[in-house]
């Protein structure tokens, strides 16, 4: 709710700004805060998730295990100069048969089925790679309790800084011109300072009206969910 109520104050204060400076900075804190809502969410999502399975008797769980498929959300990577190797933890994969790890991959993506380890099967599907592999040169191996997918760089010796164009774009909103460490409230409050502080008397009213008015449309309770 806390989180909530600074998007919309956010929100609130871009529509009022004028100025670029002012706008740049509350754009990049808007991202930050629904970064952070979302990244809540998912947590929500996945407690409850963990709850349900861990209150289930496993006489209820036994029969309907085989049909369902897990998604895979852990993993590692790293990168040699051909190669971008992704490792996937899965206890087990390595006594099944081969054909039941199977990898369909594409210039810019793969995806990854395990069929059948322990009564499920488990899903990985990443698309937009942050640059284009041969499919024909990747491959995959399975080790002890371990997945390795083997992407193989279609131009070798350069550097991957992400494994997605999605990370890549996510992790450059995020980085602010202030301490990432604070509160999101204090966040906003000290972008708001500090470009009330080094602004002109133009910036500063501009500031000041669009927080009187912010602050107005919270007391009356007209503030969206």
């Amino acid at each position: 709710v806390k989180l909530q109520k600074d998007l919309e104050e956010v929100k609130v204060l871009l529509e009022k700004a004028t100025r670029k400076r002012v706008r740049d900075a509350l754009t990049t804190e808007k991202s930050k805060i629904e970064t952070e809502i979302k990244n809540k969410v998912q947590q929500k999502s996945q407690r409850k998730a963990e709850l349900v399975d861990s209150e289930k008797p496993a006489a209820v769980v036994a029969p309907i295990t085989t049909g369902y498929t897990v998604k895979i959300s852990n993993y590692g990577w790293d990168q040699s100069d051909k190669f971008v190797k992704i490792y996937i933890t899965l206890t087990g994969v390595h006594q099944i048969p081969t054909e039941n790890v199977q990898v369909h991959f594409t210039e810019r993506s793969f995806d990854l089925l395990v069929k059948n380890l322990n009564g499920k099967s488990y899903s990985m599907i990443v698309n937009n790679l942050l640059k284009p592999i041969s499919v024909e040169g990747s491959s995959k191996k399975v080790k002890t309790d371990t997945v390795l997918i083997l992407c193989r760089k279609k131009a070798e010796n350069t550097r991957w800084d992400y494994l997605t164009q999605v990370e890549k774009e996510c992790k450059e909103k995020e980085k602010p011109s202030y301490d990432t460490e604070t509160d999101p409230s204090e966040g906003l409050m000290n972008v708001l300072k500090k470009i009330y502080e080094d602004g002109d008397d133009d910036m500063k009213r501009t500031i000041n009206k669009a927080w009187v008015e912010s602050r107005e449309k919270q007391a009356k309770g007209d503030t969206e969910f």
